[in-house]
């Protein structure tokens, strides 16, 4: 390589840069801007001039340019959080996914270098980036979002561009030294937590703490510092979960060098001390299925955990501390905080909220934290409307195009995705401006986004490609909703119509309950007929909330997913609404045919559905049961006489799908009782220790009272 092209001039000049970096306790973003080859031989002449221990490499292993560094997929950088990196080598040829380089620019500590491999910037809008094959956006004639991230870069300052192309060398910056060079060390917001959680772990029962902060402030390394010094005060057994334990490396690792002396025996998940306490990892779901006593119970990076489960870890221990990254590659924080607040003010009202705001692993003067934070939309936020009195006259309802929006109209649309929905992303940011199918429409007071609807044309499928997916023998990227409901409902027309689904809708906290969403909704279905469309529909982690207010915008539920989903425990819900006939005649074939499996398919795959939400979608299903006098006889038998219970279940359960009974049991104080013993049939003993009864004797007779009920005040049978 021909001398100088290392910029600067020497490796020398590298050193020094590094050196000063962590001295001022900064990082710096180093695009390699050029031919793939001369990138790597540019640093295979550098990286040993360089401090790389420890440093990852994300292109091809034996591709490496330093054997010093580890070789990472891009999509195994989570196995990183929780550790730091002096330098990471991030081989863009092979691909960039969002999420992961966002995560992994996290764990650089200071004095850190990101090379990033690159084509030259202005040949990023058409790069035809490997990572775009898995998500359908491959053979695109542009890619907005590489377009954006290129258009920030080219005024960034802080920057360090290679010209592989050219022999003028780069300079360097010059960076003046600081008079205190920078420390990692206890920040006072992070001091004051450890103490909170002292107290908090040693006080009194159901007071749990929630910790919130952006990345790099160190509540990971709190969070082990207040528990080693809750065992050296006396607690016995302290357990930490997280959504893996590659999450609490750091937390583990700050608890062991709290202790010291006083340690024991260590493991990669247990510390133990000569008094006999305890710290110990275990994963969430263990954690829930085996219930080990325990004093205190710490979960880090609650956000990526699901709300349900969070909700019986809150309610299993005395003492329950939760912690979650507020702006994230995860996309998961605010949504996190705004969900899970409303659990906490309903069963534990005495909570406690702690946010740390300085950064530990880095200085404030850092640039490569918010140039990341620019380019992935980490922090976005939604302006709230200066007036919370909005009423639907006073909203504006159109179309949007996240391509030709601002950066502040995208953060204002993007940060609202983010707060209302459990996992929105960076890689969602890049679907959305990518993907030609995206159709959007914003809900604007004067110049303030107050909602957001992101849609997406699915379906359309030929007859053949259709059939071909009903079968089960082809998988098509881009069709989620129609590829659905055509192999799991049997109907090969879902796929070959066309399909507008609403993937994200989003609306300002403060003016909720305005009719915002329904309005968006509207114009999104005025649209997509204009568009010759036949249906319009979503899916979504079910609940009652989401439920009603689909169906208050006229959708029908088509299916129910079998099994839950990973990110929030629920089960899919997928809801449609027809459009053009053959459209609405679809509609229904789909509920009558969901409504005919409905009580066949109960209690083998829903056994875990909550029973108010079960009972809702099961009363707006299609009737499909009729009692005949056989039926009507039995069931006065049973409420009126001593019918045994399991001689009357067949007819119990047939009228569970009489036309408007689903609705009136949705009254009854007695609801989760039927639905568990009728509906999912599940066992006395079960429904005992569920606190549903106090037994088989005692249910038998509360629901022979309902059947009285029904009977006498019920709907006609």
């Amino acid at each position: 390589m021909p001398p100088g092209l290392l910029g600067g001039g020497e490796p020398d000049a590298w050193r020094r840069l590094q050196r000063r970096l962590q001295q001022r306790g900064e990082r710096r973003l180093v695009l390699l801007e050029g031919e793939r080859s001369k990138a790597l031989r540019w640093l295979k002449a550098l990286l040993p001039a360089l401090a790389l221990e420890p440093g990852v490499w994300t292109g091809p292993e034996a591709e490496s340019p330093s054997g010093t560094l580890a070789s990472l997929a891009p999509r195994h950088a989570r196995q990183w959080l929780g550790r730091e990196l002096s330098v990471v080598v991030w081989d863009g040829w092979q691909g960039n996914p969002p999420d992961s380089f966002a995560a992994l620019s996290g764990t650089l500590r200071a004095g850190g270098l990101l090379f990033w491999l690159m084509p030259p910037m202005e040949q990023w809008s058409d790069f035809e980036d490997p990572d775009y094959a898995r998500t359908g956006l491959d053979q695109l004639p542009r890619h907005p979002f590489a377009a954006r991230m290129a258009n920030i870069l080219a005024t960034e300052p802080s920057l360090i561009r290679i010209d592989l192309g050219s022999t003028v060398p780069t300079s360097l910056p010059d960076l003046a030294e600081r008079d205190a060079g920078f420390v990692v060390q206890t920040t006072g917001d992070q001091q004051e937590l450890i103490e909170r959680l002292v107290q908090f772990g040693l006080g009194r029962r159901r007071r749990p703490v929630v910790v919130t902060a952006d990345r790099g402030r160190g509540k990971s390394a709190a969070l082990g510092l207040a528990a080693a010094e809750l065992l050296q005060r006396g607690r016995r057994q302290v357990l930490v979960s997280a959504p893996s334990r590659d999450n609490v490396e750091a937390l583990f690792r700050h608890a062991r060098e709290a202790l010291g002396d006083d340690l024991l025996k260590a493991s990669e998940s247990s510390l133990q001390t000569r008094a006999g306490g305890c710290l110990r990892f275990v994963a969430i779901r263990e954690l829930l299925a085996e219930r080990p006593e325990a004093e205190v119970v710490l979960v880090d990076e609650a956000a990526a955990i699901p709300a349900p489960l969070l909700k019986q870890v809150l309610l299993g221990w005395p003492r329950v501390g939760f912690s979650s990254t507020v702006h994230g590659y995860e996309g998961a924080g605010r949504g996190f905080a705004i969900r899970f607040r409303q659990i906490l003010n309903r069963e534990t009202p005495h909570w406690q909220s702690i946010t740390l705001a300085a950064p530990v692993r880095w200085s404030a003067s850092d640039p490569l934290e918010p140039l990341v934070s620019r380019l992935f939309l980490l922090a976005a936020e939604n302006r709230e409307p200066v007036s919370e009195r909005v009423s639907p006259g006073d909203v504006t309802i159109e179309p949007f195009d996240p391509v030709d929006a601002t950066d502040s109209e995208l953060s204002d649309a993007f940060g609202l995705l983010v707060d209302a929905h459990y996992r929105t992303t960076p890689a969602d940011l890049r679907q959305w401006m990518d993907a030609p199918s995206a159709r959007s429409w914003r809900a604007r007071t004067g110049n303030i986004t107050v909602g957001i609807l992101w849609g997406a044309v699915e379906g359309g499928l030929s007859p053949d490609l259709a059939e071909q997916v009903t079968l089960g023998q082809r998988r098509i990227r881009g069709h989620l909703l129609p590829q659905s409901l055509a192999s799991h409902s049997g109907f090969p027309e879902a796929a070959s119509q066309g399909c507008l689904r609403v993937v994200r809708i989003a609306v300002s906290d403060s003016v909720r309950r305005h009719g915002i969403g329904r309005l968006l909704v509207a114009k999104a279905r005025e649209a997509a007929s204009q568009e010759g469309l036949d249906t319009l529909g979503t899916s979504f982690g079910g609940s009652p909330e989401l439920l009603a207010f689909w169906r208050s915008c006229a959708l029908r539920v088509v299916r129910l997913g079998l099994n839950q989903e990973a990110t929030s425990g629920e089960y899919p819900l997928q809801m449609l609404s027809g459009i053009s006939k053959a459209g609405e005649r679809l509609v229904s074939q789909l509920s009558e045919r969901q409504a005919e499996h409905w009580l066949a398919l109960l209690p083998l795959a829903w056994p875990a559905l909550e029973p108010g939400l079960l009972a809702d979608i099961g009363a707006g299903l299609p009737a499909t049961e009729r009692l005949d006098d056989q039926d009507r006889r039995d069931l006065h038998s049973f409420g009126h006489g001593h019918r045994g219970f399991l001689l009357s279940l067949p007819v119990l359960r047939k009228t569970s799908m009489v036309r408007h009974v689903g609705a009136w049991l949705r009254t009854q104080e007695d609801l989760a009782l039927w639905v568990g013993a009728v509906m999912q049939q599940r066992d006395w003993p079960a429904l005992q220790a569920d606190g549903l009864c106090l037994g088989q004797r005692e249910g038998e007779d509360r629901l022979r009272a309902l059947i009285r009920q029904l009977l006498q005040k019920g709907p006609e049978l």
